[in-house]
């Protein structure tokens, strides 16, 4: 480890009580807002924007400050911002983290220097349980993987192949979605793994092609859903009988409709779609397209919009006070109602708890969207609650 390295996480430690004398509360926010996962960025980003709009920059007698940082979803990079914003802007929260390899990276400064480290997109598990100031308002791939295997063998599909971006997520959403289709009786014919960065479906789709299952499942992150269906199409499998299901990742509403009838009909589960039928996610969806130029919000978009409403909320039970502790303390059961439905913080694992959705991609008013058709309530990440 550098010299430089060492004196700054060593400094870490002085941070807190620095923090709390201040008059603002400043949140360092680390998100990719170029390369591959820009519209991870740029959604989050968007909803933290919205949601100050709302609710103001005031928080009890604290004036919120947010400073942006941008990764490029490299975590030796994350680390580094990471480490500058607890050093030299004395940021009281580190939020954002696109993908796992950031989150993982930034977790031992959050453990140092009593940083609350609120993860807003990041899936893989495992996350919070890499430091006890870690809280998450995205979601677990567990979540959505094993309602997913559920729907399917209820549904006549006994023979899939896996297809999953070889990183963290993407060997929860492969071991939760086998785990539970052959405990339900199914078969995995083959699971195939894409490399993460600049992937290339093509030879993998041949592969699926071959084993001629009754479904490919399909996990991608955010952003490259478009590619993968670009490629499915090409190979012709569209055409094949071969029925796609997807976590809802693959049909994100950010690029849906540039992706064509093609995924019309497509079964996918996730925890939210622009489409959702709530009063409160009508005037999300209306707010946020008004805010920025007619972009239509994901589900990375409640992720920044919720992880918002947990620190202003956790600053008013603490009543302004920065303490990383008492801020984690606040956090943990909180309760509400989110654009995607009722949520929580799980008091034990720090993890989110809410509704998993399954949908059917339809047209609606000439548009493509995820519309939910059935719900299964209060999930807890099935990896964590597998472990008790």
């Amino acid at each position: 480890m550098l010299r430089r390295e060492i004196l700054a996480i060593a400094a870490l430690s002085f941070l807190p009580s620095v923090v709390s004398a201040q008059d603002t509360v400043k949140i360092g926010l680390i998100l990719p807002m170029t390369g591959q996962q820009a519209s991870t960025g740029k959604q989050i980003d968007a909803a933290v924007k919205l949601y100050q709009a709302q609710n103001g920059t005031t928080v009890a007698g604290k004036k919120i400050e947010v400073i942006l940082k941008d990764d490029t979803s490299v975590p030796d990079v994350t680390k580094r911002l990471a480490q500058e914003l607890v050093v030299n802007d004395k940021v009281a929260f580190l939020a954002g983290f696109g993908l796992t390899p950031s989150a993982l990276a930034t977790a031992p400064i959050a453990t140092q220097a009593k940083v609350v480290q609120v993860v807003m997109a990041a899936g893989t598990s495992s996350i919070t349980e890499a430091s006890p100031f870690i809280v998450r308002t995205s979601f677990t791939l567990a979540q959505s993987s094993v309602p997913m295997a559920e729907w399917a063998f209820k549904n006549g599909i006994k023979k899939v192949v896996t297809l999953v971006s070889d990183f963290g997520p993407g060997i929860d959403a492969e071991k939760s979605f086998s785990d539970k289709f052959k405990a339900d009786g199914g078969a995995i014919a083959e699971a195939l793994r894409v490399p993460l960065r600049n992937p290339d479906f093509s030879p993998f789709l041949q592969k699926v092609a071959d084993a001629k299952p009754d479904a490919l499942f399909v996990f991608v992150p955010s952003g490259a859903g478009a590619q993968f269906i670009k490629q499915f199409v090409e190979r012709g499998l569209d055409k094949s009988g071969i029925r796609l299901i997807a976590t809802g990742d693959v049909t994100d509403d950010d690029q849906l409709n540039g992706m064509g009838d093609v995924v019309v009909g497509v079964i996918n589960t996730h925890n939210y779609s622009a489409n959702h039928d709530s009063a409160f996610n009508k005037i999300y969806v209306e707010a946020f397209k008004k805010a920025n130029g007619n972009l239509r919000p994901n589900f990375m978009s409640v992720g920044g919009y919720d992880g918002m409403h947990l620190i202003y909320e956790a600053l008013k039970k603490t009543k302004g006070a920065t303490d990383g502790e008492k801020l984690i303390a606040a956090m943990k059961g909180m309760a509400w109602e989110s654009p995607r439905g009722p949520i929580s913080i799980d008091a034990d694992t720090r993890d989110i708890v809410q509704n998993i959705y399954v949908r059917k991609v339809e047209k609606v008013g000439g548009e493509l969207y995820n519309v939910e058709f059935a719900t299964i309530p209060n999930v807890k990440d099935p990896v964590k609650a597998a472990k008790k």
